[in-house]
């Protein structure tokens, strides 16, 4: 069904609320639609999870048809958008990626994927973090195309860079500067030629000081850009959460980086061709470098509110309005009349039941 009534739930404010969906899409006026019983439930707008290179044992890098596979789990942690990731690969890896998302199952039921987020191969050596330095291209060699692509990562000090940044702002696709050790002054430049988005702040990219800001500092005061965050307890210190979402609130977007090993046992997992293992809540390569995480959007949405001492509403806005906002689909992140009908139901923050379009996707046993 694509018609549904959600009856006695309150928002994120705590105030009630009731929705309507019809044709898979909100909707102002009542109509006859099966209803569904939210009392003492919260409802949100679905998740929507940018950066997020698989799960449940699943590497979209090595294996991108398995985007489907995932796709079909991702609502039991409240997610109904998602930008599956791949890691810097040689192109053809990027290529299999793009006709994974042509050939979609005619079953498929699930979150909904908005294109890949391409996170390299475009990087800083200095800043790449996991990602294997062979197979690092500079950007004047680029061959990305904006075909099944939502996001490009791209270090804007490179050789190139600024011209690649304005060449897919030119196919609609949205540039992300991140895996960098760019001065503020590239950084700049790279926003001024058309980026709007960071790649997981503070993390592949150099500290801010008192006299050089850094690509760092550039994203969390420019008011031009969004950028995701891995509020997962590990990649930033609860401290350094609060300061982010005192400076930027409506800027910062709950991602989870989330890799194979995410809904599974701690031990080693394989992504795009690198060792990892996970132990106490982290992922890390042979040399000891965080690589990804196991972090869940639900998982981050508790952590927000924990770590940076602000209200649900607010948290949420990181997981739903300010991602959609950075992907340009004003459809997607709020319960406006006529966006895609995309509900979580919460309760003490953990997820009870998905909605995609007006269909339930999952229903906590």
């Amino acid at each position: 069904m694509s018609d549904l009534r959600i009856q006695g739930a309150v928002d994120a404010t705590g105030e009630p609320i009731n929705l309507t969906i019809a044709d898979g899409v909100f909707v102002d006026e009542p109509i006859d639609a099966p209803p569904l019983d939210a009392a003492g439930l919260t409802a949100v707008p679905g998740f929507i999870d940018i950066q997020i290179n698989g799960a449940w044992g699943r590497d979209f890098t090595n294996d991108p048809a398995s985007i489907w596979e995932v796709g079909r789990l991702l609502p039991e942690t409240g997610v109904t958008s998602f930008c599956p990731t791949i890691i810097t690969s040689p192109h053809e890896r990027v290529e299999a990626a793009q006709d994974a998302l042509d050939a979609r199952p005619d079953d498929y039921f699930g979150a909904e994927p908005l294109g890949l987020h391409v996170e390299g191969p475009h990087l800083s050596t200095e800043r790449r973090g996991t990602h294997p330095v062979e197979l690092l291209v500079p950007p004047v060699d680029s061959k990305i195309t904006g075909r099944n692509v939502a996001i490009v990562t791209v270090a804007p000090e490179l050789e190139g860079a600024i011209e690649l940044i304005t060449r897919l702002v030119m196919m609609d696709v949205v540039v992300s500067i991140g895996h960098s050790a760019a001065e503020a002054k590239a950084a700049q430049s790279a926003i001024q030629a058309g980026a709007t988005l960071g790649t997981h702040l503070f993390n592949g990219m150099p500290p801010i000081s008192g006299r050089e800001p850094s690509i760092t500092g550039v994203l969390l005061t420019d008011e031009r850009v969004r950028f995701g965050v891995i509020v997962d307890g590990v990649h930033h210190d609860p401290s350094i959460i609060k300061l982010i979402w005192a400076a930027a609130p409506d800027r910062a977007i709950l991602i989870t980086d989330a890799i194979a090993a995410a809904g599974m046992p701690e031990g080693h997992y394989d992504i795009g061709g690198i060792d990892v293992t996970v132990a106490d809540g982290a992922v890390r390569n042979k040399d000891g470098a965080l690589a990804g995480s196991v972090l869940t959007m639900d998982v981050g949405l508790a952590n927000i509110v924990e770590y940076a001492g602000v209200p649900l509403d607010v948290a949420v806005h990181s997981a739903t309005a300010a991602p959609a906002a950075a992907l340009n689909r004003p459809d997607l992140g709020s319960f406006e009349s006529g966006n895609r009908g995309d509900v979580v139901l919460l309760a003490d923050h953990e997820v009870v039941c998905t909605v995609i379009a007006g269909n339930i996707a999952y229903v906590r046993k």
